[in-house]
């Protein structure tokens, strides 16, 4: 299949998990609680895996361990940083009542352009190969669950309308095919191999800074193990679905 069905198909699948807000109706509160920070845990892991087992390798394979290669690998990590601080943007994860005044239009707006990012990652990684961006997507849809859930949380302790909420947040998502679609179209003017350890430093940034402190709280020693088991576990899905693909 042309890589250009397979970049649309798989960025607006990512784009659709944005309406997974829709089970907040139907869970409770207590129930959320107890399922949001594992999968931050497993995202953390997913993300950490994704740049280490998957990214990195991959340009090496293909251009070597250039200098250039880790200059982007950095700004990939300083770009996120910079949004942080200058955006206000973070990956929330946490419940609507652990909030106050949130910024929901600037959360909407950040989460567009980390989302259109998002879509250089995947398209890039499909232009390597169809099993290379396999793994890049399942990296990133294993993010987007969490931060989904914690981006509406957000919306609505702000006071949106739940059916307007997950609209907009939708279309925040939808950036994502856009970000698709100009890799595809500069990968005919420009080597995009660039995009990889730029995505890697993305990967590696959120996983750390964002959301690795979250999942840090110290609470017990059971929510730490299970914390940590579903940290690994994310390490795990990257690295058994490369070796089932037998990526070199």
């Amino acid at each position: 299949m042309n890589p250009l069905i397979w970049i649309i198909l798989s960025t607006f699948a990512m784009s659709l998990i944005a309406w997974i807000g829709l089970i907040t109706l139907a869970l409770n509160e207590k129930t959320l609680k107890k399922i949001l920070l594992p999968l931050v845990a497993f995202s953390a892991g997913s993300l950490i895996g994704g740049a280490f087992l998957h990214l990195i390798p991959e340009t090496i394979a293909k251009v070597g361990p250039q200098l250039n290669m880790f200059l982007w690998l950095l700004f990939g990590f300083c770009l996120f940083f910079l949004m942080e601080q200058f955006l206000q943007w973070h990956h929330c994860h946490k419940l609507p009542s652990e909030h106050k005044k949130p910024v929901t239009y600037l959360i909407l707006l950040a989460d567009a352009v980390h989302n259109f990012i998002g879509g250089l990652a995947i398209a890039s990684s499909f232009l390597v190969s169809v099993p290379v961006g396999i793994i890049t997507w399942l990296a990133c849809a294993a993010h987007e669950i969490p931060q989904e859930l914690g981006d509406f949380g957000i919306l609505i302790h702000g006071g949106w309308e739940k059916r307007k909420a997950l609209l907009f947040n939708f279309f925040s998502a939808l950036t994502i095919v856009p970000g698709g679609l100009v890799a595809y179209y500069l990968s005919s003017k420009i080597d995009t191999t660039f995009l990889l350890p730029f995505a890697a430093g993305n990967f590696i940034y959120i996983a750390a800074s964002d959301l690795i402190p979250e999942i840090k709280s110290g609470e017990s020693l059971k929510k730490g193990l299970i914390h940590f088991s579903a940290f690994i576990a994310g390490i795990l899905l990257i690295l058994i679905v490369r070796l089932l693909f037998k990526v070199t």
